[in-house]
């Protein structure tokens, strides 16, 4: 989907790090809400594995599978091309099925909010083991977070840092709190995204960047809760679907 999985498998061989050491995670495609282990079974192909250890339904909402893409269907006026009948319901007992072939460890989903994670529980035989959503401290994402924790749900963060652009690295708090403790602003973000005992998800191909990345601590109590306040005087979501934008709306 994200057409990286060729490189990531290629990756993963040329480390020569046991499979077993390595953490692989892929998505359901929303074009393929119908046809999980068919999609499963292409991304092993292109990764060259046996198994991932994560696996997750990308959206709980379904795109036109037989539309102008094999991924990101869009309808002439440029909105998501959404297979309006489907209940991801359906997906996630597929995905429970999943786990008995041993092509996946573990099974959840992104992009959740506390409404549609309630209504899934009420089905579920295997409880979702991560929601990956967009959080950084512009959407802290406070409500969903209280609700994955009490239910038993890791989430995961990504767009850590705003998205395109890359905005909270310019937010003048965030530099300011770099300043004071001598970190990066991204190492600023990613600290205080794993002292609310989220994960984070940055995304860079720069391997300086990504060995600074590595580098996180713990930030002043102060410093924490100045972040947490951005959330709710700079509030902003920067990840929506054109046309669904309500997939969202309980938790905002």
């Amino acid at each position: 989907m994200y057409l990286n999985e060729e490189g990531v498998g290629q990756g993963i061989r040329n480390s020569e790090i046991p499979r077993e050491e390595i953490f692989v995670t892929t998505k359901l495609a929303s074009t393929f809400h119908s046809r999980a282990e068919e999609c499963l079974d292409q991304s092993l192909n292109k990764l060259g594995l046996d198994y991932v250890d994560l696996y997750l339904m990308h959206w709980p909402l379904s795109l036109n599978p037989n539309g102008n893409h094999i991924f990101f269907p869009k309808k002439s006026d440029g909105t998501y091309d959404f297979e309006e009948n489907w209940d991801f319901l359906k997906t996630w007992k597929s995905l429970e099925k999943l786990l008995s072939t041993g092509k996946v460890k573990a099974i959840g989903v992104s992009n959740f909010s506390t409404v549609n994670l309630e209504k899934l529980l009420k089905i579920a035989e295997v409880v979702p083991a991560v929601n990956q959503c967009e959080l950084h401290p512009y959407l802290s994402q406070e409500k969903l977070l209280e609700f994955c924790i009490k239910k038993g749900i890791h989430l995961t963060s990504y767009s850590p840092f705003g998205s395109t652009g890359t905005p909270l690295l310019e937010e003048p708090v965030v530099k300011e709190i770099a300043n004071k403790n001598k970190m990066t602003e991204a190492q600023v973000i990613l600290s205080w995204c794993i002292q609310r005992g989220t994960s984070v998800i940055p995304k860079s191909v720069t391997p300086s960047r990504i060995t600074s990345n590595l580098q996180v601590s713990e930030l002043p109590e102060d410093d924490f809760l100045k972040l947490n306040e951005l959330g709710k005087t700079h509030k902003t979501r920067y990840i929506s679907l054109s046309g669904k934008a309500t997939v969202f709306h309980d938790d905002e």
